[in-house]
């Protein structure tokens, strides 16, 4: 048995449920809160704005954190069990960037920097792509968890171990 199980465990809910808050909170705002804050007054529409990023600000900068430590934790764990696998090399390398970018894309559009106001006065753009590059991670995600892993037999044959 593993010695680690318990904070393997753990690792893999924070993950998830980082991204359920994360993903979900972005489908919501892009989809249900901009489109009926639109009907609002411009004055009203700011003071929602500024109200809203102060507190979503916070869960993107705290997510982006626990990202980083649960995915570099999951991935040093997964490793052993990958050795020689291109394929999941590959594909996780290509989450690893996809998150990278998402990270960016969303601290932009929680900041202040005058370098991404463009950004920001495209906020539903940005947070449209946001949702796409998601649906990608979570994709390549559960490709890379229901194929399981390579088990080398011959040099010449692989053989998919679920």
């Amino acid at each position: 048995m593993n010695d680690l199980l318990a904070i393997d465990v753990i690792s893999r809910f924070i993950h998830v449920a980082t991204a359920i808050v994360m993903v979900g909170g972005t489908v919501f705002m892009r989809f249900v809160l901009m489109p009926a804050a639109a009907e609002l007054s411009q004055a009203e529409h700011d003071q929602l704005r500024q109200r809203l990023l102060a507190r979503w600000k916070r869960v993107v900068h705290g997510g982006i954190g626990m990202f980083i430590v649960s995915g570099f934790y999951n991935f040093v764990q997964a490793l052993p069990k990958h050795k020689g696998d291109g394929l999941y090399h590959g594909l996780i390398g290509t989450k690893i960037l996809l998150a990278f970018a998402i990270f960016f894309i969303a601290s932009a559009l929680v900041g202040r920097s005058a370098t991404f106001e463009k950004m920001r006065q495209q906020r539903a753009k940005w947070m449209g792509l946001i949702v796409l590059l998601s649906a990608v991670i979570v994709g390549i995600s559960g490709f890379v968890k229901v194929r399981g892993t390579v088990v080398k037999v011959e040099a010449s044959k692989t053989v998919s171990n679920f």
